[in-house]
């Protein structure tokens, strides 16, 4: 039975009739696999979850200890079996707790890699290549145009402005699930040591992270600032609708500055209103999906959320089986996952 005739697309998500459960449904199910915390991926309401530890208490702290009436934390590697259909959770590398999701039925591998990257990234273990059947990738940023700079080098960047503009506050909108986080460990890592101020936004999921046993260093909350002037030169992270937001109007001199992967697309960074755009994303550039789709080798690639067509194209090039596969809900933009 070829795994198309049991993975289905609906109006809630991708559907595995034989297992009865959803992965990473947009609406209330019996049972949802969520591949990780981001809101596109991960809701509240569902009566079981099955998530990694990190996913759960990410989406604990999102949506309530109630979240879900029966939480089920898995061990990555260690197959869960639904009737008899065999899922086994996999790193995913996007972001804390990420996975990727293996399922065995019928004689077929596939493979649900959620999103994910192939860099390094202190937060999480590193993207897991799982062989398969069926590999069902995403392609946020799959046209060739994306290629995505080494994040030292975008973070150099960020350091460089403080030095030239010492008296100006650089304001880093960064979403609070992941970026934030990783912008803030990239900073560490290059030997900025002073403390990193927070909107309120940020405060709970950093503090989670903390929790985890991430350490991010001295972080202040800009609202422990009595004085904003104080802030000139200094770095302070917020949701990235506080960059044309009145909340920013309080800061002083404010150079905005915007991380994302679409920071490469000029309009995207006017859009946003970004002095500075730093290319750092949470996604894999065109290489890298070409580079995974290599490495995981399967028969079909299954493409969505993004660029599907160009992508296709250029499986079917490489002598890969290609078709689109049309998920609702996923927005990489606006849930925080770029």
């Amino acid at each position: 039975m070829h795994p198309s005739t049991w993975l289905k697309a609906d109006d809630t998500g991708l559907y595995c009739e034989p297992g009865q459960f959803y992965i990473d449904p947009m609406n209330d199910v019996s049972t949802a696999l969520v591949t990780h915390g981001h809101a596109d991926h991960a809701r509240a309401g569902h009566h079981s979850v099955y998530a990694s530890t990190e996913t759960l208490a990410i989406m604990k702290t999102r949506y309530g200890d109630e979240m879900a009436t029966h939480q089920h934390a898995i061990t990555l590697g260690k197959s869960v079996t639904f009737n008899d259909v065999a899922v086994t959770f996999f790193p995913a590398g996007h972001i804390l707790g990420s996975t990727q999701i293996l399922i065995e039925y019928a004689g077929y591998r596939v493979v649900v890699s959620g999103d994910y990257k192939r860099r390094h990234d202190p937060t999480c273990p590193p993207f897991e290549v799982v062989p398969c059947d069926v590999l069902i990738t995403e392609a946020t940023f799959g046209l060739p145009v994306f290629k995505h700079p080494p994040i030292e080098h975008e973070i150099d960047k960020l350091l460089h402005s403080l030095r030239v503009f010492p008296e100006r506050c650089h304001l880093v909108g960064a979403y609070a699930l992941g970026k934030c986080q990783r912008v803030i460990l990239a900073l560490r890592e290059a030997g900025y040591e002073k403390p990193i101020y927070l909107h309120g936004a940020q405060l709970k999921l950093c503090d989670l992270y903390e929790q985890l046993g991430i350490s991010l260093g001295a972080l202040i909350p800009v609202s422990d600032v009595a004085d904003k002037k104080a802030l000139a030169g200094e770095i302070v992270l917020a949701p990235p609708s506080a960059l044309a937001d009145r909340w920013s109007r309080s800061l002083p001199n404010v150079r905005p500055v915007m991380a994302s992967g679409w920071m490469q697309i000029r309009a995207r960074a006017k859009q946003r209103n970004a002095e500075l755009p730093l290319i750092i994303s949470d996604h894999c550039d065109w290489p890298e999906l070409l580079q995974t789709i290599e490495e995981v080798n399967p028969k079909e690639v299954w493409v969505t959320h993004g660029r599907e067509d160009a992508l296709m194209y250029q499986a079917e090039k490489m002598g890969f089986k290609a078709r689109a596969l049309s998920l609702v809900g996923y927005d990489e933009e606006e849930q925080g996952g770029d």
